[in-house]
């Protein structure tokens, strides 16, 4: 197999394909594979008829729907990185919920431990929590969690059974209104943009903490400023935001009961030492004429 990757040719996940037996080329030399890493603004605007997989190095696939869409009918097939980060996401989302709850933020040049003797939680203490969108992060993350004896319940679409949590529903008014934690996992589409919105807040408990570590846009940002700064939530841990990058003028930098971090659950150095391989793979399962491992359904759009 004749592989190019674009933008930006990367060494290690180059020399995992080349160890696998398959060559490194350039776009014009008729690859069969394309590893993009790119945004939609990066991606050719034609690929050679040779193409017939494109593996994208990214889970969350939301801004590739053009690209999708224009290559609908030439039998190109997409892959995403779906699950390949599960454990660098969890763990990134289990960090952002304990600075919230441990206050972390609210540590000031002062010695403020009477403030953080009323305010700070822990997870262990009999606390609920929602993960909206329990695929692979949410997995890994029940795991995470084992420890702490929390009462965890899984939400996605189907409603069927998820390993680990105590239960599995679909979403519904009594997820907001009866968890302390709501961890935001779930692909962005039409549907899910503002999850969390005035609505959904109100009918959180003001205890509530949100974390999200999916996609900026399933928060409405404004709603979620307005209530963290009223006292209507506990806290928010964000890796994501709407927009992207938050400005650097944005009130929630100022909110102590919210922690930042500029998008980097998973970072450059874990997607290059891992794509390679998974890229192998779901050649190998489309040279034999099956479905591959994280191929995604374009017309879902994930």
């Amino acid at each position: 197999m004749k592989f190019a990757y674009l933008p930006k040719p990367k060494d290690e996940p180059i020399a995992a394909l080349e160890g696998e037996g398959h060559t490194h080329v350039a776009l014009e030399d008729n690859p069969d594979m394309i590893i993009f890493g790119g945004g939609p603004d990066d991606f050719p605007d034609e690929l050679p008829e040779s193409v017939k997989v494109v593996q994208i190095q990214y889970a969350g696939v939301e801004n590739l729907q053009d690209v999708f869409a224009k290559y609908a009918g030439s039998g190109v097939r997409f892959a995403n990185a779906g699950g390949l980060y599960d454990d660098t996401v969890a763990e990134s989302a289990l960090a952002l919920l304990l600075a919230v709850e441990h206050r972390l933020k609210a540590v000031s040049a002062e010695w403020n431990n009477t403030q953080l003797f009323k305010e700070k939680q822990y997870l262990f203490d009999n606390k609920k929590l929602a993960l909206i969108g329990a695929g692979g992060i949410g997995k890994t993350l029940i795991r995470f969690l084992e420890p702490f004896g929390m009462d965890i319940t899984a939400v996605n679409r189907s409603g069927n059974p998820v390993e680990g949590a105590d239960r599995t529903v679909t979403l519904s008014d009594d997820v907001w209104a009866e968890h302390d934690y709501f961890v935001l996992l779930t692909p962005l589409t039409d549907e899910t943009r503002h999850m969390v919105n005035a609505e959904t807040i109100g009918k959180m408990q003001d205890s509530a903490v949100i974390v999200n570590v999916g996609r900026g846009p399933l928060v409405d940002t404004q709603a979620l400023t307005q209530a963290l700064a009223d006292g209507h939530l506990r806290g928010a841990g964000l890796d994501v935001t709407e927009p992207e990058p938050l400005p650097a003028d944005h009130e929630l930098w100022g909110l102590d009961n919210c922690v930042i971090t500029p998008h980097v659950a998973n970072i450059p150095r874990f997607m290059e030492r891992r794509i390679g391989g998974l890229a192998a793979k779901n050649w190998e399962l489309y040279a034999a004429g099956e479905k591959m491992v994280t191929e995604v359904d374009v017309d879902a759009g994930y």
